[in-house]
C-alpha cells in the first residue's frame, strides 16, 4: 500500500506514543509504530488500529543507532511510502535522584537515546520531505517534556537536559526547513498519567502532584495526542519552531 498520508511515531507501542498512533490513524494515516523491545504491547496497539479499519505496521528498531534509523524509515519507503509526519516520541529516563548522583554512564546514556533518536530520525525524515530533495512537505513534531524548563531538580536534571536540547534541536531545525515545506514544533507534556513514572520509581508521581497544578488534575495522553496531531495538520500550517505546553498551567 502506498499511502498519501503516513506517519512514523518513535515509541509509538504505549502511553502518550500509541495513543497518537491511533489517533492518526482515525484521522486517515497509515501508521508506522516504532518501538525497541515489547513486542506485545506494539502488536496490541497495531491490532486495534488495524480492527478499526486502519492501516499499521510496526518496527522494532533502536532509533538511537543509525543504521537502525535507516532501516526503519527504508522499511516505511517500501510498505507505505513517503513518510509525511514524523513524531519524535522515543525517549527513556531513570531512577528519581539528585544530580551529583548522576553517574557518567548514566547521563550519557540519557542523552544519546533522548537527543541522538529525534537527530536521527529527524535527519532521514528531512531526506524524505524536503523539497530540496524532491519531496513535497511533511511536519515533525518533537514530544519534549515540561522538564526542559523545570530542570526536575531532585529527580531527572539528565531528563530535563536532554528534553532542553531537543527544544534546542526542534528551534534551529525549523528554521533550516521552514522554506523547503517542512514544519516542525514541539509539545512539552508534563505530569501526565503514562507508565514512564514507574521507570523513575515513582509509579504515583502524578497524584503526588497534582494538587500543584492550576488545573488541580493530572493529564491524560489523549490530551497529548490530539495536540501532537493539531501541530501535525494543516489547522497548524503557519506554526513552525513553536511548542504546545500541555501542562495544566504549571
Amino acid at each position: 500500500m502506498q499511502a498519501s498520508n503516513v506517519v512514523i511515531i518513535t515509541g509509538g507501542s504505549r502511553g502518550i506514543g500509541a495513543e497518537a498512533a491511533k489517533l492518526f490513524a482515525q484521522n486517515g494515516f497509515a501508521v508506522c509504530i516504532n518501538y525497541v523491545s515489547n513486542d506485545d504491547a506494539a502488536e496490541h496497539v497495531k491490532r486495534e488500529i488495524v480492527q478499526s479499519g486502519g492501516h499499521c505496521i510496526s518496527v522494532k528498531a533502536d532509533v538511537s543507532k543509525e543504521h537502525e534509523v535507516k532501516r526503519l524509515f527504508e522499511t516505511v519507503d517500501v510498505a507505505l511510502g513517503r513518510v509525511s509526519v514524523l513524531v519524535n516520541n522515543a525517549g527513556i529516563l531513570k531512577q528519581q535522584c539528585r544530580l551529583d548522583e548522576i553517574s557518567a554512564e548514566r547521563f550519557s546514556e540519557i542523552l544519546h537515546v533522548n537527543v541522538m533518536s529525534c537527530f536521527l530520525c529527524s535527519k532521514e525524515a528531512v531526506k524524505r520531505m524536503s523539497n530540496k530533495y524532491g519531496g513535497v512537505g511533511g511536519a515533525i513534531v518533537n514530544v519534549s517534556s515540561g522538564a526542559a524548563k523545570s530542570g526536575s531538580p531532585n529527580e531527572y536534571v539528565d531528563y530535563a537536559a536532554s528534553k532542553g536540547a531537543m527544544d534546542t534541536l526542534t528551534r534551529g531545525l525549523a528554521l533550516e526547513v521552514a522554506a523547503e515545506g517542512i514544519r516542525v514544533n514541539g509539545v512539552r507534556p508534563a505530569l501526565v498519567y503514562t507508565d514512564m513514572h514507574a521507570s523513575g520509581g515513582e509509579p504515583g508521581r502524578v497524584d503526588r502532584l497534582k494538587n500543584k497544578i492550576p488545573l488541580q488534575r493530572g493529564g491524560e495522553v489523549k490530551e497529548i495526542a490530539e495536540a501532537i496531531f493539531w501541530l501535525a495538520s494543516e489547522k497548524s500550517s503557519f506554526v513552525t519552531g513553536s511548542f504546545i505546553d500541555a501542562t495544566g498551567g504549571i
